[in-house]
């Protein structure tokens, strides 16, 4: 059969294949096996299907109607890119998959693929009346005729000198985890757990330096991973050592079965339903837990505090000497794209330099107000005068992973005051929760709103979370904690980088957001202090746009507060930039008047 071009021709393919398998429906993610926010291109199916290329979805396929389901992130891009002719759209909070389910498809046989579902996620549409059917294969593979392969780089060694504590010592600490536990072993089924864990890393994806593959981690510190054998030279088996067993992807079942009577945690959050079904069928017990390498990821060691320091030192450098060209280069002929592609060309040329963290969101005017906007040869647009210009970007350096964002004003006029306003007030929730102090114990849910008060008490608010975690050299969003009013209260801990990157969005117009990143630290001790308190250092180093900024609205404490920050970026960054570039950040670093 010819592989469908158009996107009609695609639905109505897959809708035969299902039909032809008995079923009425399927659910179609946006995911892979492994769960991941990014996956190889052989993985893309909700975006052969629907068109929509957003990092976060899911499809619902009935034979007279099709569902997509996103997020406030996405909502704008989604109706732009899928077919509103073939495609319903709907919220995932405000109208959820279960939802819909209940009221269009009760009674109905649904497939779905059990490697791309965890069993938390099925369990929140198990009481909505559709028949849920796990599927040996997937049908979209059946239909997708020319489907790229699956990615074969080789996986390699993340030396000590970056990862800061070697594999045995992590193998150790998260097999006395499930040794306090009483646990024989843990699935671990998400490829950073065991990147982070074998100090290995890979070239399977754009953005993310992972080797996709998983592991068997036992009590007593020994592991099985599965990975093709063909992709570890000599090198990496070497680093591994002999408590690390090599297996095909293909043995994972096998191996699974062989764990009759054992107790293994699994993470419900990470883990594909079909690993705990298999585990099951074979006789194991399965305990949900998290992962034992999750949280000892994300609050980095010494090593890796230093690292990110570095890495956001280099990436300051070539942000400002982006910035000081964008604000002289020429208007005419420069468009999104151009503007991503040079910042990126800087990057490149810096030390430690291996890829962006993930597709650079350049917004000029409209395009800012859809907040995972990326650019492409038929949406690239011209960046105009005075307009805004929303710039989200980052890089993987070997020694650390970046994000940062700043909202520029084009100009040569003067941004209108309403536009002044809204950018200060999200500034003010940015300065707000840098600076919180806070008790151990707390979480990220407690804190958000301290970055939305100031956008709340003008009506205003944001449909994102205010930060996520961030990895090192690993991915760019990074559990177990975040600060969202979505994200489960995981109390944040020393060594934890998190964004901070409150916005605000004018559909239509423009959008706003300002992001750095911020590594929870110690608190020095206050008289009095009856328990520990934590505090934020922050990692960026690059200026506010001052022609936002309306000072008049700023208390002292915030103007002080922002006068420090860009004498640190001064301090900091300067003596690193040629003269030209040192002049301007010289200016945009002026005190504010």
């Amino acid at each position: 059969m010819p592989d469908p071009t158009s996107p009609a021709m695609r639905l109505a393919a897959l809708r035969a294949e299902l039909g032809r398998l008995g079923l009425d429906g399927m659910l179609v993610p946006r995911g892979d096996a492994f769960l991941g926010e990014y996956v190889p291109p052989s993985a893309e199916r909700l975006a052969w299907l629907t068109g929509f290329t957003g990092s976060a979805g899911l499809a619902l396929v009935l034979p007279e109607q099709a569902f997509l389901f996103v997020d406030g992130r996405y909502t704008t891009q989604a109706e732009r890119e899928a077919d509103p002719t073939l495609w319903t759209l709907r919220h995932v909070t405000e109208q959820p998959p279960a939802e819909v389910l209940r009221t269009e498809a009760k009674g109905r046989r649904i497939g779905y693929d059990p490697w791309l579902h965890t069993e938390a996620a099925l369990a929140k549409l198990a009481d909505a009346g559709a028949a849920l059917v796990p599927l040996d294969g997937n049908p979209i593979d059946a239909v997708w005729r020319d489907r790229p392969a699956p990615p074969e780089a080789p996986a390699v060694a993340h030396p000590l000198e970056f990862a800061g504590l070697d594999s045995a010592a992590k193998r150790e600490e998260a097999a006395k985890a499930l040794r306090d536990a009483g646990e024989d072993a843990a699935v671990l089924a998400d490829p950073h757990s065991v990147a982070w864990l074998l100090n290995m890393r890979g070239a399977d994806l754009a953005y993310t330096p992972l080797a996709l593959a998983q592991a068997l981690l036992r009590a007593d510190g020994t592991v099985t991973l599965f990975l093709d054998p063909a992709r570890a030279d000599a090198a990496l088996r070497a680093h591994l050592g002999n408590a690390v067993a090599l297996r095909p992807p293909s043995e994972l079942g096998a191996a699974l079965d062989g764990m009759a009577g054992r107790k293994l945690r699994l993470d419900p959050d990470v883990t594909p339903a079909w690993i705990a079904r298999r585990l099951r069928a074979a006789g194991a017990e399965v305990v949900a837990g998290e992962d034992p390498c999750r949280l000892p990821r994300a609050c980095k060691n010494a090593v890796e505090q230093d690292g990110a320091r570095a890495a956001h030192r280099r990436d300051a450098v070539a942000l400002a000497r982006f910035l000081a060209w964008f604000a002289g280069v020429p208007r005419d002929g420069l468009t999104e794209m151009r503007a991503a592609a040079h910042l990126l060309a800087l990057r490149a040329g810096g030390a430690r330099f291996v890829a962006e963290s993930f597709p650079a969101i350049a917004g000029a005017g409209e395009h800012g107000a859809i907040v995972h906007y990326r650019a492409t040869e038929a949406t690239d647009r011209p960046i105009r005068p005075d307009e805004v210009f929303l710039l989200d970007s980052g890089a993987q350096y070997r020694d650390g992973t970046t994000d940062v964002t700043r909202t520029l004003w084009t100009g040569p006029g003067a941004p209108p005051a309403e536009l002044r306003e809204r950018y200060t007030r999200v500034l003010q929730g940015h300065l707000a929760l840098a600076a919180t102090r806070f008790p151990e114990g707390v979480a990220g849910p407690h804190l958000d709103a301290i970055a939305r008060r100031p956008l709340w008490e003008a009506g205003l608010d944001y449909d994102h979370g205010t930060g996520h975690g961030i990895g090192s050299f690993l991915s760019v969003h990074e559990g177990p904690a975040g600060i969202s009013r979505a994200a489960k209260p995981v109390p944040l801990k020393p060594g934890m980088i998190l964004s901070d990157e409150p916005g605000f969005y004018e559909p239509g117009a423009y959008g706003i957001r300002i992001e750095n990143l911020l590594l929870v630290q110690r608190a020095a001790s206050q008289p009095g202090q009856r328990k520990p308190f934590l505090a934020f250092e922050v990692l960026t180093l690059a200026p506010y746009e001052r022609a936002l900024i309306e000072g008049a609205m700023l208390t002292p404490a915030e103007r002080a507060q922002v006068d420090a920050y860009h004498a640190r970026v001064q301090a900091e960054i300067g003596p690193l930039l040629d003269a030209p570039t040192r002049a301007w950040l010289d200016q945009a670093c002026a005190p504010l008047r």
